[in-house]
């Protein structure tokens, strides 16, 4: 498989997973399953296009950023294009988060990184998270690097856990751009955080309910076609409910149930990693897996479905799916309307290629 398939896999499956649990956000796992039982198709507005949210747009962000600046980016350029392409927006940022809106304003009132990232004091949201797989895809195979350019870009918009979120996942990422087993995707993203971090133990607390979920479980839930289960009604119910006892688990270990928000990085990525692992590296059953989970399930199914996708590639991203996928919209980032996921990992690949 070429690195460009994995490319292509990994941004689709960002972009998959981002407009599968777009309507499930901020829902219950309880919500979920009486609302849709196990939520499997996009949902492609009047033009057949199924809308994402900030968390491809911002993907996409960092891709041009890349396809740019290469490894020489520094935290400097990404300020720059920040008020080259976002501080002149003046209508609202649709779907943007608390780190992204507090950045711009922080950006506005002149501040400069790193206080851009501390003074709106939602440093440890899952706003770098949900954009570091291009990160990974530039720097495939070094996950140190993957990590390190995360953090140059969370240095404008992010602090702490914040920046961790975003280290996790673009290693991860780097790593699964090798084709390297789940398990080891996972153990180099948590090898790119402090082992004291929260980020780090809410992901060994997820590893560990996964690891100890029933064998049954959805992601292993295949017929002899090797058709996923939930294509098969009679199994809808069944796997609904596995859904749901996974959830509690994983709730019960990783969720900070006392704030009311859910954008939380420890958390997100701890669900998606658990979600990738318990999919068993396959695209769809990881992000459905995520959806599953609910909490803020646009962000942690994007991220399984970028791990998955840059594991199995552009053809083990459902082609139901990937049909469903066209151009960004740019409701959040005006400046990436009109851009292609595929493109974006082309044009990576490429600037990969050059040096």
């Amino acid at each position: 498989m070429t690195i460009g398939d994995r490319a292509r896999g990994c941004l689709l499956g960002l972009a998959a997973g981002d407009a599968l649990g777009r309507p499930a956000e901020n829902l219950t796992p309880e919500e979920i399953t009486r609302r849709w039982g196990r939520l499997t198709e996009l949902e492609p507005g009047p033009d057949g296009v199924a809308a994402g949210t900030d968390d491809t747009e911002y993907a996409i962000f960092v891709g041009l950023l890349l396809e740019t600046y290469g490894s020489a980016l520094t935290s400097e350029d990404v300020v720059r294009t920040y008020r080259e392409q976002i501080l002149p927006i003046t209508g609202p940022m649709k779907g943007a988060g608390f780190s992204e809106l507090g950045t711009v304003e922080a950006l506005r009132r002149g501040l400069e990184p790193p206080l851009t990232g501390l003074s709106h004091r939602h440093g440890w949201s899952d706003g770098l998270a949900m954009r570091s797989a291009p990160y990974g895809v530039f720097a495939a195979g070094d996950p140190a690097e993957a990590a390190r350019l995360a953090a140059v870009d969370g240095a404008v918009s992010q602090s702490g856990e914040g920046v961790n979120g975003g280290r996790a996942v673009a290693a991860a990422v780097a790593v699964a751009m090798t084709g390297a087993d789940p398990s080891a995707v996972v153990a180099a993203g948590l090898a790119a955080v402090p082992a004291d971090s929260w980020t780090a133990r809410s992901v060994g607390a997820a590893i560990r309910v996964e690891r100890e979920a029933p064998s049954e479980r959805s992601g292993r839930l295949r017929d002899e076609t090797g058709r996923g289960a939930s294509e098969k009604p009679s199994a809808t119910r069944e796997l609904a409910e596995t859904s749901e006892d996974l959830a509690r688990r994983l709730h019960d270990a990783v969720v900070t149930r006392h704030y009311p928000w859910t954008d939380l990085a420890p958390e997100a990525v701890a669900l998606a990693f658990a979600a990738y692992l318990t999919g068993g590296g396959d695209v769809e059953e990881s992000v459905v897996t995520a959806v599953s989970l609910g909490r803020d399930a646009d962000t942690t199914a994007a991220i399984a479905g970028a791990l998955a996708g840059a594991g199995r590639g552009e053809g083990g991203v459902p082609e139901r799916w990937a049909r469903a996928i066209g151009p960004a919209r740019g409701t959040c980032l005006p400046a990436v309307a009109g851009r292609d996921v595929r493109e974006v990992a082309d044009a990576l690949v490429r600037r990969r290629m050059s040096g």
